[in-house]
């Protein structure tokens, strides 16, 4: 196993933990949820056989410091932040990116406001409800998380989110979300789970609310579909963040590439996922 190159980035209200492997074309990949940049462990060797893969501790996470650790959270700066690195790492050179659920919301973003940085982006299942039709419905939901999350805490909070996801909308004859099978997670997955939880607090209270409550521009990313690929996961039909990334990709023309497993399939299924990405990446 190679050893990252670990570097420290200054940003606008914040300081980034960053790795950085292999050789070749950069790669960013942005992690969704609290995952931070370990959540890429079990893909970023293979991947940097092929290409300088970078991986980062989104603000606020894990080794990523907030200045004020209460500020608010804003797409556009957390989009900002994988800009910088960018510059850090690939001055001047368009480069290919990976993103995963929330972090694919900030690469959506960073993809309409500096699309002479990326290349191609594969996006999978970002939650961008504001594009589904029955998007007031999530709305109310979203509102019913931080009002428990304000009275109950963060446990049931986090029941009430869970069970959004994965409640089934308008989506045909697919039966609703099929359950994903129980699997053994890797080794360095299941050692994970501390971070995990030591950042929900932060990401059900400031992450949700800010991302999930955010408007892509339509007409940007109808222009930049070319260099788009919306990805969902095979076991995850029905579910809020598939329906949103399914939608899209109708919006804009565009097919939805199905990666194994669910929502967290990077996780359950690394090998095959790291192998499907590197397809999507080469188009």
């Amino acid at each position: 196993m190679t050893t990252p190159t670990i570097g420290s980035l200054r940003v606008n209200g914040a300081t980034l933990h960053y790795e950085v492997r292999g050789r070749g074309p950069l790669l960013l990949l942005i992690p969704g949820g609290t995952g931070g940049a370990a959540a890429f462990d079990d893909v970023a060797e293979d991947l940097a056989a092929e290409y300088t893969v970078a991986t980062y501790d989104p603000r606020g996470l894990s080794r990523s410091p907030l200045d004020d650790p209460e500020a608010e959270q804003r797409v556009a700066e957390h989009a900002d932040d994988a800009l910088r690195i960018l510059e850090l790492l690939s001055p001047g050179e368009p480069a290919r990116v990976f993103a995963a659920s929330s972090g694919a919301i900030a690469a959506v973003h960073l993809l309409t406001t500096h699309p002479g940085r990326v290349e191609r982006l594969v996006a999978h299942e970002p939650p961008l409800v504001e594009v589904l039709p029955d998007a007031a419905r999530h709305r109310a939901f979203l509102a019913r998380v931080q009002e428990t999350l304000r009275t109950q805490g963060l446990m049931p909070a986090l029941a009430v989110f869970a069970a959004g996801l994965k409640a089934a909308g308008d989506t045909g004859d697919t039966g609703g979300p099929q359950p994903e099978p129980e699997l053994r997670l890797p080794p360095r997955a299941a050692a994970r789970a501390e971070q995990t939880m030591a950042g929900l607090p932060y990401f059900v209270g400031r992450i949700v609310p800010a991302f999930m409550s955010y408007t892509p521009d339509l007409h940007r990313l109808q222009a930049l579909s070319h260099r788009l690929v919306l990805a969902g996961g095979q076991d995850s039909h029905g579910e809020l963040p598939y329906r949103s990334a399914e939608f899209l990709a109708e919006r804009l023309g565009e097919q939805l590439l199905h990666f194994p497993g669910g929502h967290t399939g990077l996780t359950t299924h690394p090998a095959e996922f790291a192998e499907l990405l590197r397809k999507a990446l080469r188009g």
